[in-house]
């Protein structure tokens, strides 16, 4: 019965373990880092910075025809982001087209 006991004890504290060790996922992270990128712009446009790094395909060009719903689609499927991210991350892209 002793044995058995520690041999849980054990199991439980490994398990435990391997909770804390392994990737942890902050359902707030996305949200966060889209708020950085939307302030970051702000203060590119702000300063006159020219970002030269081509957006995902096709965006820009939903973006320029008006077409936000499909611009956010072409996000979505170029990053594999989830649909409020994109449409955060689009929206920061529509700043200097405007």
């Amino acid at each position: 019965m002793d044995i058995a006991l520690a041999v849980l004890i054990i199991a439980v504290v490994l398990l435990l373990a391997a909770q804390l060790v392994g990737p942890r996922q902050d359902r707030s992270t996305p949200r966060r880092l889209a708020e950085i990128e939307r302030r970051l712009q702000l203060v590119m446009d702000h300063l006159g910075v020219v970002d030269e790094r081509p957006a995902p395909p096709g965006v820009r060009e939903y973006l320029a025809r008006g077409e936000k719903l499909k611009a956010i689609k072409a996000y979505r499927a170029a990053t594999g982001t989830d649909l409020r991210t994109a449409k955060e991350a689009v929206e920061a892209m529509m700043g200097p087209l405007r």
